[in-house]
């Protein structure tokens, strides 16, 4: 029998495992958001410097990469693994990223909740024992992600109010099992939950039924409550997926509105920004930990934060077979204070 697995979906880690850096590297518009003083880096522009966005988003994660472990004091060879993944097919972002580190990648793919699904994955590597050190890492570029999913930017298209921006940005982690805080203490894994959404313009409705899975279950897991927690924060449902989210977990009996939003709400000024229903993309709910999640928690604003990374399993095959957007969640509990 699994020691570390409480209740149906839920890993309680046993030993101090903290998140000792975080960097995050925006682009324009982001940094023209509500977030931008918790930002890294703001680029001028999305090719920073390179000849396609592809290769820009994969500097992004480089970047990124670089300054995480910088700021955690610990050098290349400290690191066991990279834990990383983005939205492009065969995660190129990330491969192209990481390719001269010559550190031991998991190449993840969880659209947008992949940023949690990194840090619990990794969380679960270093307290089983497996590793000393890890590196979680998500990017996601508007322009690279409208190019792959939806239509060419060069058409212009209109999108509806239910739509979101995907953030141009690269956020991550270091995970270490030596550090003060704030500790992974917590991990709800999600499960796939598909509620039948087609139209890639909302899917902030997709992904919102998952969220509130993984929300319920981790409360009846862990018999926490939303009264244990200073901030519930979900990755990218924007302002329409956070509504809806909120409805279904309160018709499960739990309030949690007074503790609640979304990272895709943050991201963005949603009225002078023009974002619609507001951020998405693997990079949003990264730059919102990395930057302003983490550095709250480090000043004592927030002791314990259960924080949700959100994914739409959209693909362009599958969208052209009229199939639906399965969703998918993944949750973690974070504390300046272990056990």
């Amino acid at each position: 029998m699994p020691t570390k697995h409480i209740g149906k979906q839920t890993v309680k880690i046993q030993n101090p495992l903290s998140i000792i850096s975080t960097a995050s590297i925006v682009g324009p518009k982001e940094g023209e958001g509500p977030l931008s003083l918790y930002y890294d880096v703001v680029i001028e522009d999305e090719m920073w410097g390179e000849k396609s966005w592809e290769k820009a988003e994969s500097k992004l994660m480089r970047e990124t990469v670089s300054k995480i472990i910088n700021k955690s004091g610990k050098t290349i060879e400290d690191i066991n693994y990279i834990l990383a993944g983005d939205l492009l097919n065969q995660c190129i972002a990330t491969n192209f990223a990481v390719r001269e580190s010559g550190i031991s990648l998991y190449g993840l793919y969880g659209a947008c909740s992949t940023m949690s699904e990194s840090i619990g994955l990794g969380a679960m590597i270093i307290d089983g024992g497996f590793a000393d050190n890890a590196v979680c890492v998500t990017s996601s570029h508007f322009c690279s992600a409208e190019k792959q999913f939806r239509y060419p930017l060069e058409l212009g298209s209109q999108r509806p109010p239910t739509a979101q921006w995907t953030v141009t940005g690269s956020g991550g982690v270091m995970l270490s099992n030596q550090g003060i805080g704030p500790y992974i203490t917590y991990v709800t894994t999600g499960k796939i939950v598909d509620f039948g959404i087609k139209d890639s313009n909302n899917m902030g409705a997709a992904m919102a039924p998952a969220a509130a899975d993984t929300i319920v279950t981790h409360f009846k897991d862990t018999g926490l409550s939303p009264e244990d927690y200073d901030l519930i924060i979900t990755g990218d449902l924007g302002s329409f997926g956070r509504d809806l989210c909120e409805e279904i977990v309160n018709k499960q009996g739990y309030d949690i509105k007074d503790k609640y939003t979304d990272c895709g709400v943050l991201v963005y000024n949603k009225e002078k920004q023009d974002t619609h229903s507001g951020g998405s993309g693997c990079g949003c709910s990264a730059v919102t930990l990395a930057g302003f999640i983490y550095q709250e928690m480090k000043k004592g604003k927030f002791n314990n934060v259960l924080f949700v990374g959100t994914g739409a399993l959209l693909s362009s095959t599958s969208a052209q077979q009229g199939e639906s957007i399965p969703g998918i969640a993944h949750g973690l509990t974070l504390q300046n204070k272990f056990g």
